[in-house]
């Protein structure tokens, strides 16, 4: 009898073990399952009205649209250190869950981000990395030596045969602290040292026109009108490239000099048409603004990660979490903060820009 009542209790423990966990959603990794209704991200641009980040907003909507959380474009014209801590203290104070942030400044961020953190508020970075320890990830739109290259070897491509060796360029972007385009920067003149030797930087200290398209234009007419016999302008920035192109135009000297790098084919499409700026690059920004968006959400929901794991992103598919070193060989380390890199990036010449529109 005592060893019927055992079994008997044995297959009454299993049963209920069955009945309690049948009906259960799989919880998510690393914590409990979250209706994506619950869910709030703020996204935040390094300014708004720039269609590089009007477009990235655009698939951080559909991507949010599509698993059913919110997310609201939250950003201010200017780009400043003052209007982004303005911006994430707003989105503390009104309950978001998480912030998608492309960050104007490297470290001026840390106390605003912090506080958030310290709030329970998730941080993920997209575009333009904060400090490494002040966000969980980062979405890169490459390496800097990917992106480097990629602005380098644009030049190269368009130079005529009898400046291949010798040209003389410069770079105009926005400012030497905004992380992501001055590492390119930094891994462009690398790559210019060792491939293009007899090339002459103008102006090594840079041109910068923060980000402001008047500005972009005005510092575009001075480094031609410095610079009369200059082969090249790199304009690692959305808001400089267009600027550049505009004050070549402005002085009469469009096609006379080589002016390519980073923005959006729709900012481009006329630029790029009529032979001002025939080639220039990018990646895919709803792409990047869809996964920044959407590991917001992710961590909001409870899932955890390390580095090496990978994360399934809806739309876009399946993305490794790298080291912060892919990045900077110095950067921070931590098992819970890391690097999703862009599957791709593009070049847009007349031939294929009428293929996009973003």
């Amino acid at each position: 009898m005592r060893k019927f009542l055992v079994v008997l209790l044995a297959l009454m423990m299993v049963f209920s073990m069955i009945g309690c966990g049948g009906g259960a959603e799989e919880p998510a990794e690393g914590g409990d399952v979250a209706d994506p209704a619950d869910i709030s991200v703020a996204f935040v641009p390094k300014l708004t009205g720039n269609s590089f980040f009007e477009s990235a907003n655009i698939g951080a909507q559909d991507i949010a649209a599509e698993v059913g959380f919110e997310c609201v474009y939250t950003g201010n014209p200017e780009a400043s250190v003052a209007n982004q801590v303005q911006v994430i203290n707003s989105a503390v104070q009104q309950g978001f869950s998480a912030i998608a942030i492309s960050s104007v400044t490297p470290d001026g961020l840390n106390n605003a981000l912090q506080a958030a953190k310290d709030a329970g508020v998730k941080v993920v970075c997209w575009d333009s990395d904060v400090q490494n320890d002040m966000r969980s990830l980062h979405v890169a739109q490459g390496t800097p030596e990917q992106l480097g290259e990629m602005l380098v070897e644009m030049v190269a491509m368009q130079l005529p045969a009898d400046k291949k060796d010798s040209a003389k360029y410069t770079w105009h972007y926005s400012s030497a602290t905004v992380t992501d385009q001055n590492s390119w920067q930094v891994a462009g003149e690398a790559y210019i040292k060792e491939t293009y030797p007899g090339w002459v930087n103008v102006a090594p200290d840079n041109y910068y026109s923060d980000q402001d398209a008047e500005k972009a234009v005005s510092v575009g007419e001075s480094i031609l009108k410095t610079h009369a016999d200059i082969d090249a302008i790199i304009c690692n920035d959305s808001t400089a490239l267009p600027g550049q192109a505009q004050a070549a135009e402005n002085l009469g000297v469009a096609g006379n000099v080589i002016i390519t790098g980073f923005a959006t084919p729709n900012g481009m499409r006329d630029f790029c048409k009529n032979g001002t700026v025939p080639v220039f690059g990018l990646w895919d920004c709803k792409v990047q603004g869809a996964m920044g968006a959407y590991l917001a959400y992710w961590l909001a929901s409870g899932n955890t990660f390390t580095v090496g794991d990978k994360i399934d992103i809806p739309t876009v598919g399946e993305v490794e979490v790298l080291p912060n070193t892919v990045l900077d060989p110095n950067a921070y380390t931590a098992d819970d903060s890391g690097i999703v890199l862009l599957p791709e990036r593009t070049i847009f010449t007349k031939d294929n820009i009428d293929d996009y529109n973003f």
